[in-house]
């Protein structure tokens, strides 16, 4: 994204992947009705990537992130007021997911979690997300 072109607010995330059963599963989390990946707000004068790891960390306790497939990523279109969300592809070998308590909030960001199959994942993950969820199934299959 050329620097003239950086949004009103700019997020980064993690789409987090793992094996079962010979098949991809897909982490996604839910915050009131609102599916998506970890994600959260690039600080200022933090890469991206550096965003997008503390946020999985920070949403789900995942700390194992392997990054087989690069630093490549996927960028939603502007939503909202201009924001855009940058995802990563990472494998974790982590089974059990705990949503952490914010210091902020006082409780977890989000109220559920699942690992989905992709036809799963594409039911519950809204339109913005839907080219990223595309994305990630073409990583997986190169």
């Amino acid at each position: 994204m050329p620097a003239h072109a950086k949004p009103p607010a700019f997020s980064a995330g993690v789409v987090v992947v793992r094996r079962e059963n010979g098949r991809w599963r897909l982490l996604v989390l839910r915050a009131y009705r609102n599916w998506d990946f970890p994600k959260g707000t690039v600080e200022p004068n933090e890469a991206p990537l550096d965003a997008a790891i503390r946020e999985t960390a920070e949403e789900a306790s995942i700390t194992d992130l392997v990054f087989r497939w690069g630093e490549v990523f996927c960028e939603t279109a502007r939503y909202g007021p201009g924001k855009v969300a940058r995802y990563y592809l990472a494998e974790t070998a982590q089974k059990s997911i705990t949503l952490p308590v914010s210091p902020e909030l006082g409780r977890p960001e989000h109220h559920e979690w699942r690992w989905a199959s992709f036809d799963q994942a594409a039911k519950l993950l809204p339109p913005r997300l839907q080219p990223i969820l595309a994305w990630a199934r073409q990583q997986l299959r190169a």
